[in-house]
């Protein structure tokens, strides 16, 4: 992974947030990365809004690692937000997320979403699935 990419992840359990980072270090991902916890704190860090007002703290994101699940605004209400944003819309959304509901994938992708990942179950799949992840986002795509 040459250039650096900036990473927002909004994810509002703290344990797959660790493992997401646990796994991303030992695959070399060498970039910080950056957390929401749920849909309004990802809108705010987006806008800058708040805590987030200082760009140095809080980046604009090259990517979004999305949960669709989350307390508040959620996954789903995110992603049209963000891809009705002329500003925010070229950033590229990734749902990793457990649920494998038909009605959520479509809506996902009807809203903007780039693509749609499973959190798979074991630690070993999961694994496997960040690294396509970074391999595919970070190395194949060219992204803004």
């Amino acid at each position: 992974m040459s250039e650096q990419r900036t990473l927002l992840v909004v994810e509002d359990n703290d344990e797959d947030f660790t493992a997401l980072k646990r796994v991303m270090r030992q695959l070399g991902y060498p970039n910080p990365i950056y957390r929401a916890t749920d849909g309004d704190d990802a809108l705010a860090y987006l806008y800058h809004h708040g805590a987030y007002a200082n760009t140095e703290v809080a980046p604009s994101p090259d990517l979004i690692l999305l949960d669709l699940n989350l307390p508040g605004t959620d996954g789903r209400e995110v992603i049209q937000q963000v891809k009705q944003d002329t500003m925010l819309r070229s950033i590229p959304i990734i749902v990793l997320t457990s649920s494998s509901n038909p009605k959520d994938v479509q809506t996902s992708y009807l809203y903007g979403a780039n693509s749609y990942l499973l959190k798979p179950v074991g630690i070993d799949a999961f694994k496997r699935t960040i690294e396509h992840f970074l391999h595919y986002w970070l190395e194949i795509s060219l992204l803004r």
